[in-house]
């Protein structure tokens, strides 16, 4: 009861189809507009269905150049395993690494991987396409939406959201469980710590020590969202804006990055892209647990709007909406993949 009377007094656990309400009927006006319910796809021309589903998280990458982020290599699901082990060495993407699905859902089956026995049971696991990624060094993550209209020289940082990952301290008497059952966020996700983490949840800690229990910047796996889009400088924004300029197509999304401090981030020093995500991006800094539900729509009709103009005006270009007929194709191969990745 207690966990239950958190989510239904903190709006950010609320489901994604209740939260979006009000915003479907945006993107039906949208949709009328542009005689297209699949108008995205021209929003980031190059992204596979602009990065609003079944987009390749390996193809994305190879749209940004190398030195923006780590060492990355795609595996099937059916390669025999000495396959894999042969890609890990030609690779040298090192243990401990990230495995994680080729085409993701909000963080799902994304593991950290501790040596080749952990990888040889992941792979003999999944039933779909993934990839391993060298641990990226950073300790923090933030993520930074970024909007640029083709006809702009220039594009802009919309917004900024700060993780703050699923971290336990030790008091030298409470268990790791004990801990995690101490804050509600966190107790929200015991069943998968469970899972993932099995007896070591009974460890006691010393006093001050502490354990990042989910090592990746996921709502869904009890990070901690802040807003820092008071952040936001004319020296960050060229940073991001030189960078994502050498991104061929590329004008709606978030980048997911790891630095080492905010000071040599806005150098443009010390850090890598995690992920990119296109269409289907999130102004993820409405989940800041300090603001309302309003505040959030508000946030997402304004990004969602950004897209409509941003695909209205590649389609001028020359540019195609997806045709209906393949979209539903699109989105019936989404909803079996999120299921295949929800189930792993």
């Amino acid at each position: 009861m207690r966990l239950f009377l958190h989510k239904l007094f903190h709006w950010e656990y609320w489901p994604f189809t209740i939260v979006y309400i009000p915003i479907y009927f945006l993107w039906a006006f949208y949709a009328l507009k542009s005689r297209s319910i699949f108008f995205f796809n021209t929003c980031n021309p190059t992204m596979r269905n602009g990065g609003f589903f079944m987009d390749s998280k390996k193809e994305i990458y190879d749209l940004i150049p190398p030195q923006f982020y780590p060492k990355t290599d795609f595996i099937a699901e059916q390669l025999p395993f000495e396959a894999v082990e042969a890609i890990l060495t030609n690779s040298k993407i090192e243990f401990p690494l990230i495995a994680k699905p080729d085409i993701g859902l909000r963080g799902s089956a994304v593991k950290k991987i501790e040596s080749i026995e952990d990888l040889k049971r992941y792979h003999r696991k999944v039933n779909f396409d993934y990839l391993i990624q060298d641990l990226i060094p950073f300790p923090k993550e933030v993520g930074i939406f970024y909007v640029r209209y083709p006809h702009e020289k220039n594009g802009r940082i919309t917004g900024i959201v700060a993780k703050e990952f699923l971290i336990v301290e030790g008091d030298g008497r409470a268990t790791v469980e004990e801990l995690v059952k101490a804050n509600p966020r966190y107790e929200l996700q015991l069943k998968a710590l469970q899972k993932e983490h099995g007896h070591r949840l009974k460890d006691i800690l010393p006093k001050g020590e502490k354990r990042n229990l989910v090592p990746y910047g996921n709502h869904a796996r009890g990070a901690k969202f802040l807003d820092y889009s008071h952040l936001i400088s004319p020296q960050l924004t060229k940073v991001i804006d030189d960078m994502c300029l050498q991104i061929d197509g590329f004008y709606f999304g978030r980048l997911d990055i790891m630095y080492l401090t905010w000071e040599e981030l806005e150098q443009g020093k010390n850090f890598a892209i995690v992920e990119l995500n296109g269409a289907a991006s999130e102004p993820t800094h409405i989940y800041d647990p300090k603001h309302s539900l309003f505040f959030a729509w508000k946030e997402l009709a304004r990004h969602i709007t950004y897209m409509f103009e941003i695909s209205v005006e590649n389609h001028n270009r020359g540019y195609d909406y997806l045709p209906h007929k393949t979209g539903m194709e699109q989105y019936n191969l989404h909803l079996e993949q999120s299921n295949k990745i929800v189930n792993f």
